[in-house]
C-alpha cells in the first residue's frame, strides 16, 4: 500500500490528525501518481520497440537462410506493407505516450489532469486493439507467403485431399486463437496493472471536482 493510498485509508477514519487534509492537499499526490505511472508506461513502450527491433534484425543478420526468406516476402507488397504500418503505429504510440508524460507533468489544473489520463487510455486501448487485429491478419498472410516461397510446403498442400485441407485451417483458427490469447494476457499484464491504478487515480480527481 502506498502513500497516497494510506493516507486516503486514514483520512477516511474519524478521530485522525489526516481530516485536516484538503483537496488541494490530495491533488498533487495524484498529479505525482499519475506522471509516475505514464512515465512508466512510456519506459515500457521504448522497451517493447526494442524488444520487437532486436527479434526481426537479430535473426536477419545471424542466419542467411531467414535473410533470403525475408528479402523474398518483402518483395510482396502487402507484407512490406504491414511490416512498415506496425513500426509506425509503434513508433507513433511512443510518441503519443511521451506528450501524455509531459502534458500531466506540466498541468497544474484537476481538469486538464483528467483529460491526460482519458487521453493515455484511450491511447493504450487502441495499440492494444491494433496489435490484437494484426494477429488475424498477419498470421493468413504468413501462411500465403509459405506456400509461395516454399516450394515443398507449397507441394504438400496441393496434395491434400478436403479433410487435410479442413485440418489445415483449423490449425491456422488455432493458431491465430492461441497467438490472440497470448497477445492479450501480454498486455493485459504489461499495461493492465498500470491502467488501473491511473484509473483510480481519475475517479479520485473525479471527487475532487464534486
Amino acid at each position: 500500500m502506498d502513500e497516497l493510498d494510506l493516507l486516503k485509508k486514514d483520512w477516511k477514519k474519524t478521530e485522525t490528525k489526516f481530516q485536516s487534509y484538503s483537496d488541494s492537499d490530495i491533488y498533487p499526490m495524484l498529479h505525482k501518481k499519475s506522471s509516475s505511472i505514464v512515465k512508466t508506461l512510456f519506459y515500457i513502450s521504448l522497451a517493447e520497440l526494442g524488444f520487437w527491433i532486436i527479434i526481426n534484425l537479430l535473426p536477419y543478420f545471424l542466419s542467411s537462410t531467414y535473410q533470403d526468406r525475408m528479402n523474398q516476402s518483402y518483395d510482396n507488397p502487402l507484407f512490406l506493407g504491414l511490416s512498415i504500418l506496425s513500426f509506425v503505429v509503434i513508433l507513433v504510440f511512443v510518441f503519443l505516450l511521451f506528450k501524455s508524460q509531459k502534458s500531466i507533468s506540466s498541468t497544474d489544473s484537476a481538469k486538464k489532469l483528467m483529460e491526460s489520463i482519458l487521453r493515455t487510455r484511450k491511447i493504450i486501448k487502441y495499440y492494444v486493439m491494433f496489435n490484437l487485429i494484426m494477429i488475424f491478419i498477419s498470421i493468413p498472410i504468413a501462411f500465403y507467403s509459405e506456400y509461395n516461397q516454399n516450394m515443398t510446403f507449397h507441394d504438400q498442400v496441393d496434395g491434400f485431399n478436403s479433410n487435410q485441407m479442413m485440418l489445415l485451417y483449423g490449425f491456422t483458427i488455432l493458431l491465430i486463437g492461441v497467438f490472440f490469447l497470448v497477445f492479450w494476457l501480454f498486455y493485459k499484464l504489461l499495461y493492465g496493472i498500470l491502467l488501473k491504478r491511473l484509473n483510480r487515480n481519475y475517479k479520485e480527481l473525479k471527487k475532487l471536482e464534486v
